[in-house]
């Protein structure tokens, strides 16, 4: 059976923060090699482990951070792929080289600081991500889960450059807040000050996505 195009794929995507895999999804995972879905049938809770390099790469950042980098790509750019939170850190699933370019365009900004250790995970690497069907329960800052689920057999990936932009985009975010907290100021260049984003909740509208 023919595979249907990526555009299809796309629209096919849930409609809001994806948090369950669907059977494309899933189906895309299985093609790192790992072997997510027979895993899953023997232990549906248990995390699965992929290559990368070959359908994908992943940077990793810590949950406050990362979530800043997505609530820009979601709010002013062109959304993101899969996202997985796990072991305190975000999982954004990118377009395979990214994990070796990107640390050359990061270097070439000045971050005062404000962006912390990213990994970035490519060709001979391996990655853990939740399961495919996240057990209930626990705490939702810390447990596992999908925050953008894989819905599509060819599922849209950024590349090094929206993710250049986005850690762009988040420092000033970032900046913005610290500086409020610093001065009392209520409000920055984006808009009134709010607490730093909460790492657990799923906020993204994947019918949003171009």
């Amino acid at each position: 059976m023919p595979h249907a195009s990526a555009e299809e794929d796309r629209r096919q995507e849930s409609a809001r923060g994806a948090a369950r895999i669907t059977a494309a999804g899933a189906d895309w995972l299985a093609a790192a090699g790992a072997g997510p879905r027979p895993q899953a049938e023997r232990c549906p809770g248990a995390p699965a482990v992929l290559s990368c390099g070959r359908l994908f790469d992943v940077v990793s950042a810590p949950a406050v951070f990362g979530r800043l980098l997505l609530d820009r790509m979601w709010e002013e750019g062109p959304g993101s792929g899969p996202v997985a939170a796990h072991r305190g850190r975000m999982l954004v699933f990118t377009t395979p080289g990214t994990a070796a370019r990107l640390p050359a365009l990061l270097s070439w900004e000045e971050w005062g600081g404000f962006v912390p250790a990213l990994m970035f995970h490519g060709r001979g690497d391996a990655v853990t991500v939740p399961p495919l069907a996240a057990p209930g329960g626990g705490d939702p800052g810390v447990a596992p889960r999908w925050l953008v689920a894989p819905g599509a057999r060819h599922p849209w990936l950024p590349g090094p450059e929206v993710l250049l932009w986005a850690c762009v985009r988040a420092v000033k975010a970032a900046r913005a807040v610290a500086g409020a907290v610093r001065t009392g100021a209520p409000a920055g260049p984006y808009g009134p000050i709010s607490p730093l984003p909460d790492p657990g909740a799923n906020v993204y509208d994947v019918s949003r996505r171009r």
